[in-house]
């Protein structure tokens, strides 16, 4: 995927050992410093939130050009970006570790796990959102993707302070059965804690974050059963999105409203290749 800049952000690939590590430092700041993660005694001395797969995904940053250094980027939001090729070629992928995967990495098609997504707190809007989503676009297009998929979570680890919103997603939001992960025997929490016809849909939505209500805007679903993460300090679920319920109106928006001219060609002909 290419670079791509609008005003003073700009949003691509880490290109360096020094971006990666700047991703990491705000991974620390957010998830340990802000969100409550235990950190393990390396973490804590490095004050940088990695683990294995840091060394073989693609991380994807947003950067403040105004602000930081070609020594010093200002790394303000990141996602981590795993394809199935690289992860086979490695040690799988971080959501087996809660999940089992095999509906849907099974399935004929390249697939790609999102994690590690966070955005700095001063830099917290819709623009930088709308600056990731982008990003993400461009690399499924860039790599043929058809499933999306990662682990995503809500803040706690009692799942019954959050029945509603995990039950709202079990009975509005299950993945088909073809395409369903399911979280691992020893991990499983049942999201099935209210009946259909209790649910408050307008308060189980407020009740969610954001980033989980951006996966289901664009069709996103999620496998059976949650996962307490007690290290992260959260309760996971795991999305799954097909890129083609990715409308081409949703991307379109983002190609015609942020890039230049020359790139919304790059995009529209790759849709065009893998749709052939």
């Amino acid at each position: 995927m290419k670079p791509l800049i609008v005003n003073n952000m700009e949003i691509r690939l880490a290109e360096s050992e020094r971006e990666i590590d700047a991703s990491l430092a705000l991974r620390y700041n957010i998830f340990y410093n802000e969100m409550g993660a235990k950190p393990s005694p390396r973490v804590l001395k490095t004050e940088r939130d990695f683990d294995p797969y840091d060394e073989f995904c693609d991380h994807m940053l947003v950067i403040d050009r105004e602000r930081g250094t070609t020594k010093e980027p200002c790394v303000v939001g990141t996602y981590r970006l795993l394809r199935g090729e690289v992860a086979d070629e490695h040690a799988g992928f971080y959501s087996e570790g809660e999940y089992e995967l095999e509906p849907l990495i099974k399935r004929s098609g390249e697939v790609l796990e999102l994690g590690r997504s966070c955005i700095d707190s001063d830099y917290r809007s819709r623009g930088t959102m709308q600056l990731l989503w982008r990003g993400i676009a461009d690399y499924v297009f860039t790599h043929s993707i058809r499933f999306m998929f990662g682990c995503a979570s809500i803040p706690g680890t009692d799942p019954a302070t959050m029945r509603l919103p995990l039950a709202y997603l079990y009975h509005y939001h299950l993945a088909p059965e073809h395409i369903r992960t399911n979280a691992l025997d020893e991990r499983y929490v049942d999201m099935n804690m209210m009946d259909k016809d209790t649910i408050d849909v307008g308060q189980a939505l407020r009740e969610l974050p954001p980033l989980i209500k951006g996966y289901l805007r664009v069709g996103g679903v999620v496998g059976d059963g949650a996962v307490i993460d007690y290290d992260f300090n959260t309760t996971d679920v795991n999305i799954i999105v097909e890129t083609e319920n990715v409308t081409a109106k949703y991307l379109n928006h983002y190609t015609r409203d942020h890039a230049p001219a020359e790139q919304t060609t790059d995009v529209m002909q790759a849709r065009r290749d893998n749709a052939a």
